[in-house]
């Protein structure tokens, strides 16, 4: 049986939840919960690693107990220390720590003075009001718990784009390995490439004693086969994820894949555009009359209404016909224009990999330049960086770009605390030494919309201020973005010459793709950045361009897209 790398995640993570809650060994709880975030990053599979005889040690932060815990769960599918914290707590006690402003304390809290042991149980003890009696919690806390686990079983399961996609990617290659299958291609949600994913919806087409439905009910990760027929059959995986295999006649593939695609609603606006022409467009083709007249491509699709073809990641019905029918569709940014990444981490703050390390890695996926932003003194938790370390890090960083020669630059910056006053947590003296600043804030998430929004335009006054980081503060479904007026920042930062960042770590995805879109009417450049704690991060970037695409930017929209000395004349403030 395949695992995952984010299943083997989820566990190490669910291991580190327990610990933490049962008062546990904090040094192994955090040895579980690194190995975690190293694994989750990962764009090899673990499984692979594993079955190939590779040495785990050699990842960052996996010491070799810990590379023996994880091999034994690739190969078992079980991980024994987890079970055994089980045995003395509930297991679902970790599901409340997905919550906002529940940590260990808190939820440990809930389960010995109220006995909550899962969500249900919390739902209940905040419905008689109970969890306000409790010491540290109070009814403004109890108040925005409430609210938190209502938006949550509110909304319907989905799936992060980059877990979506290593599920889907393993699936499809498995059933593009059957013979007969020719045409092969995930549509949906996924292939518009939007944050999260409900369902996967498979298209092929195949000879017609392919075997392809068999091998897809009979898949090693099939949890329940919903239905099962001759041209599409239904399935739910061990994720919980169900997926929606359909077999197509060549002639309608594109237009079923048109037609899965989706979004509805673009789907809606282009089979009103048929019918104005006397045609009926549905999955199985474009018709007059009886007659099928297009459906072989999706470029057929959309020349039978007049349009030319339009990517995936617009088909939202935000414009995107109209612009098309205007000729105006913009020229979406691509991966290979990117020319280096603007927010990386080491292990001088919270990374994994040493600065050589994500130098040699920016290298060698042909980057011109690679600023390293480790966090400043106010993030203790991450180890964040004082006056004396930064001037050592500054020192450190121009001794190993007089060893790396033209094969990259190593920009010297850092994630520069945004204080609650609006300063910088950083001395003038030291920001005058870095070539640009990324700004973000990581406290305070609380504050009012003006309150917040004044924090950051104060701080954005300041001249060595570059780039706004993961400008809303979200992590997806777990943390809601912050309040904040969005478009006087974007004001503003079109006003004093600033930018701001589309954080391409999937978990924050921040700009979203609507932000994207408003900051390119607003004149507001974007850095699309991975926000990298590990070599493999670096592979994030292309979350970060999908993120850009669906907000209708190019190139010229991106700073990072500039040669080095393309960008440093823009970093200048005016």
């Amino acid at each position: 049986m395949t695992i995952h790398n984010q299943e083997i995640a989820d566990r190490l993570e669910r291991a580190a939840d327990l610990l933490e809650i049962g008062g546990g060994n904090a040094y192994r709880a955090r040895a579980y919960r690194q190995a975690a975030q190293t694994i989750s990053g990962l764009s090899q599979s673990v499984a692979d690693l594993v079955a190939n005889g590779d040495d785990l040690t050699e990842l960052p932060d996996i010491g070799q107990r810990m590379a023996e815990k994880i091999a034994t769960l690739v190969e078992t599918g079980e991980l024994p220390q987890l079970d055994e914290l089980k045995e003395t707590l509930p297991a679902q006690l970790s599901e409340l720590m997905q919550l906002s402003g529940l940590g260990p304390k808190r939820v440990k809290a809930l389960y010995q003075d109220l006995g909550v042991e899962n969500l249900d149980d919390l739902k209940q003890a905040l419905e008689a009001h109970r969890v306000r009696e409790l010491e540290g919690f109070g009814r403004k806390t109890e108040e925005t718990i409430a609210e938190h686990l209502a938006r949550r079983q509110g909304q319907e399961p989905r799936t992060r784009l980059m877990e979506a996609e290593e599920i889907a990617q393993a699936l499809a290659a498995d059933l593009r390995a059957v013979d007969g299958v020719q045409d092969l291609a995930i549509a949906g949600s996924f292939r518009r490439r939007k944050e999260t994913v409900g369902d996967l919806d498979i298209l092929v087409t195949a000879v017609e004693d392919s075997p392809v439905m068999a091998r897809f009910t009979g898949h090693e990760e099939v949890r329940e086969i919903v239905s099962q027929g001759e041209t599409r059959s239904t399935i739910v995986l061990r994720s919980g994820m169900q997926v929606d295999l359909r077999r197509m006649p060549e002639a309608a593939y594109g237009a079923a894949l048109h037609y899965f695609t989706g979004s509805k609603a673009h789907n809606i606006a282009v089979r009103r555009m048929g019918m104005e022409r006397g045609l009926k467009i549905n999955e199985y083709g474009v018709f007059r009359d009886e007659e099928r007249i297009a459906g072989r491509s999706e470029q057929e699709v959309y020349a039978s209404v007049g349009l030319p073809y339009i990517e995936p990641v617009l088909r939202e019905n935000r414009g995107e016909i109209e612009a098309a029918q205007e000729g105006s569709l913009p020229e979406l940014v691509e991966l290979d224009a990117i020319r280096g990444d603007l927010h990386c981490h080491t292990r001088a703050s919270d990374g994994h990999e040493s600065l050589r390390a994500m130098a040699e890695a920016g290298a060698e996926r042909g980057y011109q330049y690679l600023a390293i932003t480790d966090h400043t003194q106010n993030l203790t938790v991450a180890g964040g960086l004082d006056e004396r370390r930064m001037n050592e890090q500054i020192d450190r960083i121009d001794r190993l770009n007089d060893t790396l020669g033209d094969r990259i630059r190593v920009l010297k910056s850092a994630e520069v605390d945004i204080l609650a006053d609006g300063s910088l947590d950083l001395p003038d003296a030291i920001l005058e030494r870095l070539d640009l600043c990324v700004c973000s804030i990581h406290d305070k998430l609380d504050l009012s919309r003006e309150k917040q929004t004044e924090r950051i335009l104060r701080a954005m006054d300041h001249p060595s201020f570059s780039i706004l980081g993961h400008p809303r503060g979200r992590l997806i479904g777990k943390r809601d973005p912050y309040e904040l007026d969005l478009e006087q920042v974007l004001a503003a930062a079109a006003e004093r010459g600033c930018f701001l960042e589309v954080n391409a770590q999937p978990k924050r995805l921040d700009l979203s793709d609507t932000d994207c879109r408003l900051a390119k009417e607003m004149g507001v450049k974007v850095a699309i950045s991975t926000d990298a704690h590990s070599r493999a991060n670096l592979d994030y970037m292309r979350f970060g361009v999908d993120q850009a695409r669906r907000g209708w930017l190019d190139a010229e929209d991106v700073v990072n897209t500039r040669s080095l000395e393309a960008l440093r004349k823009l970093l200048e403030r005016p």
